[in-house]
């Protein structure tokens, strides 16, 4: 089928559908990642995988005000699930990471999610369907990764 732009539209219509679809039942399948907002979930996911950042760095990556940040790295460190650490170089400034408690939840999470999604595709899906899925993967990953 050939291009073009009412079919470009189509399709980026049906995959929005469908990826919106797939990350609430995700949600849904974990009952860890339901007690967090969305938010609370990606800063936990980012501080993973920066490991150390000021909260004005994760209130910029996360594209919310600082007043909105602040409320968020309370809650979660009421959760204990971040440390906060005076900076090395700047004693005002204030360094977030994970600690060992919000590793452990990032973690379930994690699993929770994996272990459901793996059983819907083997209940779900033929070798087919899992190899389309498969090379799918790597336009999904490029549509990601842009700005």
């Amino acid at each position: 089928m050939a291009s073009s732009p009412q079919n470009d539209q189509e399709l980026s219509t049906e995959l929005r559908i469908v990826v919106t679809r797939l990350i609430k039942k995700l949600r849904s399948e974990s009952p860890t990642h339901a007690k967090l907002s969305l938010t609370e979930r990606s800063v936990i996911k980012l501080l993973d995988k920066q490991k150390e950042l000021l909260p004005s760095e994760i209130a910029r990556t996360e594209k919310v005000t600082m007043q909105s940040m602040s409320q968020i790295l309370n809650h979660l460190l009421a959760l204990g699930y971040i440390t906060r650490t005076p900076s090395q170089t700047d004693k005002r400034k204030v360094v977030i990471s994970l600690s060992e408690t919000g590793q452990a939840i990032l973690h379930a999470v994690r699993n929770e999610v994996d272990e459901w999604l793996n059983k819907a595709i083997l209940q779900t899906c033929s070798a087919e369907d899992k190899a389309i899925l498969r090379q799918a993967l790597v336009p999904l990953s490029k549509l990601v990764e842009v700005d």
